[in-house]
């Protein structure tokens, strides 16, 4: 079963659309430059609120330790998610798991790559836009990821309704991540769109 991510979540709203059609784990942006940031005070209010076995996710960009710190200290998120150039000790260095991203520039390396963080609990795989750590809605060739490499791939970017049963088809990954393609506007989740994200996962799980 292909787990699923619904990322920039701003709203309890959101949130709880997200869990009752069958997200695995919510995203929450800390990313200040981001459209779908969220203030830490607000993800904890929502994070209380939800059911058990949510994983909550936090994402940071090259933030400093003093920041995270804060932000665990608020929220209690489960799993840390690192979109910046943090090197691996960096990203263990807060006892918590974590997921590194990787953007799929031309000419990288995907398994040295994937090498440099041992200690990741997965490898999140996002589309590269110069300047842009993510969220940009654009895809890319996800022919370009080793099968061997699957079982620890998050597949991100660009992902639609429309698209995802032939990435999780393709691909075969551990666990999927959206955001943009499941709103109506920035950091505003479309609950139709939402609710045929998941079903499309389940579908292709079964072919």
């Amino acid at each position: 079963m292909t787990r699923i991510k619904i990322c920039g979540i701003t709203t309890l709203e959101d949130a709880l659309a997200a869990v009752e059609y069958g997200a695995h784990a919510l995203g929450f942006v800390f990313y200040e430059p981001s459209p779908r940031y969220v203030e830490p005070e607000v993800a904890a209010r929502i994070i209380a609120a939800l059911p058990p076995f949510v994983t909550t996710t936090a994402l940071f960009v090259d933030a400093p330790a003093a920041r995270i710190e804060s932000v665990l200290a608020t929220t209690g998120v489960d799993l840390l998610q690192f979109h910046g150039d943090e090197p691996e000790s960096g990203c263990r260095s807060y006892n918590r798991p974590y997921i590194k991203a990787l953007r799929m520039k031309s000419g990288l390396d995907l398994a040295a790559a994937v090498a440099e963080y041992p200690s990741a609990r997965g490898i999140l795989l996002d589309a590269y836009r110069p300047g842009v750590p993510g969220g940009t809605g654009e895809s890319f060739d996800w022919s370009r990821i080793p099968v061997d490499l699957a079982p620890r791939i998050v597949l991100a970017g660009g992902l639609t309704p429309d698209n995802i049963a032939d990435g999780v088809r393709q691909v075969r990954p551990f666990a999927v991540d959206v955001s943009g393609g499941v709103e109506r506007a920035k950091g505003v989740k479309d609950h139709n769109k939402l609710k045929q994200f998941i079903e499309e996962v389940a579908r292709a799980d079964k072919s």
